[in-house]
């Protein structure tokens, strides 16, 4: 009987550690049984999943892995029923292959908060036409202003090694939730809306200076009774819109009347509840600056419902210019934000820290200009129609 061991042995990557696979084994019936049977262990305990542990515990994969990345984003109770599972499974974290994964990559990550609104389209088309340029690819990720979202997302895209994040915060994010990739010296710009004492760069509008020139503008059509409609008021660009809609009407001597102002989503469809709401008062509006241009069509669209002629009858102006704002019917006047080029300065700007190698915090504030349509036609002097009176 041969007692001499003949072994092939080949390399193979299973799930990311590399194993040797016996092939050719003359061994005695103990040998064998003891490699069959160490083998079978292995291989089962090597089938545990970060996806397991997350179905196991109930919780999402991103979740598993902040635990595992010992995350403080994570609560301590689900941390705990995360880490019960990991044992109870067998499951082995490996930080080597976890480290490689990491390593930077030539990814750049955009995470936007409503991807609906085509604003949000068109800035990463801006942020492509630059870091395609540069040799790098986007990820982009929608968190419909849920927070938790955005942390699934932005754990996942660190997981594939991005080099930087581009982000335009969901609503109620706080400096803390960014505070992670500060700790780890991910460049990070932020995009539309600003985060006090976040330590990392951004890049928003002068909302301000619009809205006061977009007021002022209908002040000078003779409007006196200018309601601001939609946007979520929990938001600081909300904030600085409003604030420039009651400066510019106190500078004219007008009353900023709470009842004129009215929250919404920030959606077409908020568009038409708001000015449905803004039509029952008893002293009616006769010209809306909108939060964006989404608000702006929809305010349209109710305008429309109510056999009154956006332009003619009601003047509305937005805010953002996307593109179908100078194709719409009547084409709308609104406040040029440039979402394009703001995606193209945001991808310029986490590009230069890339290249640097540290992420140094710069606030850039971009100027905006009323761009005048047909939308805001109606001047005072012409009698609405009587629907409106």
């Amino acid at each position: 009987m041969r007692t001499l061991l003949h072994l092939r042995f080949r390399v193979a990557e299973i799930k990311n550690v590399t194993v040797f696979l016996l092939t050719d084994l003359e061994r005695s019936n103990y040998e064998c049984e003891k490699y069959r049977m160490f083998w079978e262990d292995a291989l089962v305990k090597e089938r545990v999943t970060v996806v397991d542990i997350a179905h196991a515990a109930g919780v999402s994969k991103s979740t598993v892995s902040l635990v595992l990345q010992g995350s403080p984003l994570v609560n301590e109770v689900t941390r705990a029923k995360v880490n019960a599972t990991i044992r109870e499974l067998g499951y082995v974290y490996n930080r080597s292959a976890a480290n490689l994964r990491q390593s930077k990559s030539k990814i750049i990550g955009i995470v936007v908060n409503d991807l609906t609104n085509s604003f949000f389209a068109e800035l990463a088309v801006g942020v492509d036409a630059v870091v395609q340029s540069a040799g790098f690819v986007q990820f982009l990720a929608n968190t419909s202003e849920k927070i938790e979202r955005q942390r699934e997302v932005v754990a996942s895209m660190r997981e594939h090694g991005v080099s930087g994040l581009i982000i335009s915060p969901a609503r109620g994010t706080e400096a803390a939730d960014l505070a992670p990739l500060v700790d780890s010296g991910i460049p990070v710009v932020l995009v539309v809306r600003d985060i006090a004492d976040a330590g990392v760069s951004s890049l928003t509008s002068d909302n301000h200076a619009g809205a006061v020139a977009a007021v002022r503008h209908l002040i000078e059509r003779g409007h006196r009774r200018i309601a601001f409609l939609g946007g979520f008021p929990d938001t600081a660009v909300f904030e600085a819109r409003m604030r420039g809609y009651r400066d510019a009407l106190l500078e004219a001597g007008l009353d900023a009347a709470d009842a004129l102002v009215v929250g919404s989503a920030p959606s077409r469809a908020g568009g038409v509840t708001a000015i449905e709401q803004a039509m029952m008062l008893a002293d009616r509006p006769t010209a809306a600056l909108c939060f964006n241009d989404a608000v702006a069509f929809g305010v349209c669209d109710g305008l429309r419902a109510r056999r009154l002629e956006p332009g003619a009858d009601f003047a509305v102006i937005g805010f953002d210019d996307v593109i179908e704002a100078k194709t719409a019917v009547p084409a709308l006047t609104t406040v040029s934000v440039d979402p394009q080029g703001m995606g193209q300065r945001a991808a310029e700007l986490l590009l230069k820290q890339i290249n640097a190698g540290r992420a140094e915090a710069e606030s850039i504030i971009g100027s905006v200009r009323l761009v005048v349509r047909q939308s805001c036609g109606a001047a005072i002097e012409r009698r609405t129609r009587e629907a409106l009176s």
